[in-house]
Formats: structure tokens, C-alpha cells, sequence
């Protein structure tokens, strides 16, 4: 069998991982350079270097298939040099939160890959985000700056569901929260909170009157969903993650572009569907589903915005299309 070509899945998976791993690289890129703490500047350096490695493989797939390597993001996004805007603290919770995305996203790709080389790519991409991920659990732990999920107390035997009130959260009593459920609302919180911050951080360093008002709305709606998925955990008594505003400086001084600053807002808010997606299918309670319907419906508010500034400024790159036939046929 000869070398098999890549499939519109396998080259729109490389070309997504290209977008978003240069993106981030230019975040970290800045963060390194402004941290002071020796173990989280570290660990920064491997995430810079070990994306280098995967960016080049990345590019030489789409050369040897005969695409052109996107463009994605460089180092015209980044003025070094300029006001610290963020802590060392949150540069560290970035990274780990990032993480996530990136190994969410190598998993996702392996899936849907069929060429051994790919999959041998995606099996080490996954290897380093997962390594990354136990790396920035323990700094983050070792340094007191992790929250862990609510802990619930053992129960003798289990049991069965015996009441169809299990699914109340309008009506009546009630029923507390399930620990199925409290996966997608720690990461809910997690991902707005950080959403929240850096449409504030971002908010104060964009150029743009057009992208500040885009950032300012996108704070309005992190927020929002802050509030309704706290007020859940808050019923019951549960702890709510903390805040990470305080870890934003009062720099107006823009590190970054601002297509990389818009473009970097979105793509949190398009990943954070995934995981809304996933609460709304474990949820078993009204108001959870109330609740992750309508953050959905916000979201998609947010990102048709994003996506018509982004195309007003000629910022969104376009990714592979799908031969277009009748085109084809006129150049006969």
C-alpha cells in the first residue's frame, strides 16, 4: 500500500493545532518573559520549547502533502519589553487551564487520524500535554495556588434512583448535587474565570474602541455565567473556585496585537462550548440544564460577534475548503 494522502479530517486537525499552538505560544512566550518565579519560568520554557518541536512537524506535513503552512501567529504579535500585566500566579494557572485545551485537543485528533505517522505525532503531543499537565497540577499544589473540587463525605452502600424528583431543580426540595455533575461545573467555573480575567487584562491594553467594547461585552458574559453556575454550587453549601482578577496588574500597555488578543478570546469562548456541551448531557437536574441551554445560546451570541469583527478586519484566517466542483468546471 502506498503512502496514504490526509484527509480533510486529518489536515483540518493539523491546521486547527497550528492556529491555536502558535497563538499560545505567543502568550507564553510573553509570560516567560515577565515571570520572576525560577520553578514557574521553567516550566514555561518547556512549554515554549516543546511547541517549537510540534509547530515544525506540523508544517512539514502540510509541505510534504503540497499545502501552504498557515500563517497563524509570530513574533509581529508580541512587544516584548512592555509593563507587566500579569502575575506570576496567573501566568501559572494559564498555563494549566491552556493545557487542558491542548490535551483535549490531541485526543480529539488521534480519534479521527488514520496515518501512522499522525497518530505516532499526536501520541507524543499527548505524552508532553499530559506531562505538562501533571507538572503544572504540582507546582500549582506545591505553591498553594490550586483549588480542588468539593470533597464529599463517604456513604455505607450504594443505591438506586427511586424517586423521578431526582430530576427536580425548580420545584419542590430538590435533590443535592451529584458528583457526575460537579466534573463539568468545576471546569465551567474554571474556564470562565479564566475568560473573565483575560477579557479584563485584555480590555485595558487593546488599541482598538471597536475590540475594547467586544472584550468588555465578553467580560459581561463570563461573568454571567460566574454567577448562575456559583449560585448552584452555593445552594448546596459547595465551595466556589477564587477569582483571578486581582492577578491582573493595572497596565495599559499593550504586549500583544490585537487580532492575537480578539482571536485568543474567541477561541476560548468556541472551546468553552465543548465543555458546556458536556454538562448540559450529565446534567439530571432542571436548572442545571436551564442553566447550560442558556450559557450556550450566550456563547453563540459571543462568538457571531467575535466572528464579524474578526472578518471586518481581515484577522480570521481561512482554513482548507472542500473543492469547489462547478468553479472547476467554468476554468474548462
Amino acid at each position: 500500500m502506498g503512502k496514504l494522502a490526509l484527509t480533510s479530517s486529518e489536515l483540518g486537525s493539523l491546521w486547527a493545532e497550528y492556529i491555536n499552538g502558535t497563538a499560545t505560544d505567543i502568550m507564553n512566550k510573553y509570560m516567560f518573559s515577565i515571570i520572576e518565579d525560577k520553578e514557574i519560568k521553567e516550566i514555561f520554557h518547556t512549554a515554549i520549547e516543546t511547541f517549537a518541536h510540534q509547530k515544525k512537524e506540523i508544517g512539514n506535513f502540510f509541505v510534504k502533502e503540497g499545502f501552504p503552512v498557515p500563517i497563524g501567529f509570530n513574533e509581529a504579535d508580541l512587544f516584548l519589553g512592555k509593563q507587566r500585566l500579569f502575575s506570576d500566579a496567573f501566568c501559572l494557572n494559564y498555563l494549566h487551564i491552556m493545557t487542558i485545551h491542548g490535551i483535549l485537543g490531541h485526543n480529539t485528533a488521534l480519534c479521527i487520524s488514520v496515518r501512522k505517522d499522525l497518530r505516532s505525532f499526536y501520541d507524543s503531543s499527548s505524552a508532553a500535554g499530559n506531562k505538562m499537565y501533571h507538572d503544572t497540577i504540582e507546582l500549582l499544589l506545591n505553591k498553594g495556588l490550586f483549588q480542588r473540587d468539593p470533597q464529599y463525605y463517604a456513604y455505607e452502600h450504594p443505591s438506586y434512583i427511586t424517586s423521578k424528583n431526582f430530576t427536580d431543580g425548580f420545584f419542590g426540595k430538590g435533590r443535592m448535587l451529584a458528583a457526575t455533575e460537579i466534573i463539568s461545573l468545576s471546569l465551567n467555573l474554571k474556564k470562565s474565570i479564566m475568560a473573565k480575567t483575560l477579557s479584563i487584562a485584555f480590555s485595558q491594553i487593546a488599541e482598538s474602541k471597536e475590540v475594547r467594547k467586544f472584550l468588555a461585552d465578553s467580560e459581561k458574559t463570563a461573568d454571567g455565567h460566574l454567577r448562575a453556575l456559583a449560585k448552584i454550587l452555593q445552594a448546596d453549601n459547595l465551595p466556589v473556585p477564587k477569582s483571578l482578577e486581582t492577578e491582573v496588574t493595572a497596565s495599559t500597555d499593550s504586549p500583544f496585537s490585537d487580532k492575537l488578543i480578539l482571536y485568543h478570546m474567541g477561541f476560548l469562548f468556541q472551546a468553552a462550548q465543548n465543555y458546556h456541551g458536556a454538562g448540559l448531557a450529565s446534567a439530571m437536574r432542571t436548572d442545571l440544564v436551564a442553566t447550560y441551554e442558556k450559557t450556550i445560546l450566550q456563547n453563540l451570541i459571543v462568538t457571531k460577534n467575535w466572528f464579524d469583527l474578526m472578518v471586518e478586519n481581515k484577522w480570521l484566517e481561512q482554513p482548507p475548503l472542500a473543492p469547489n466542483r462547478k468553479e472547476i468546471a467554468k476554468k474548462k
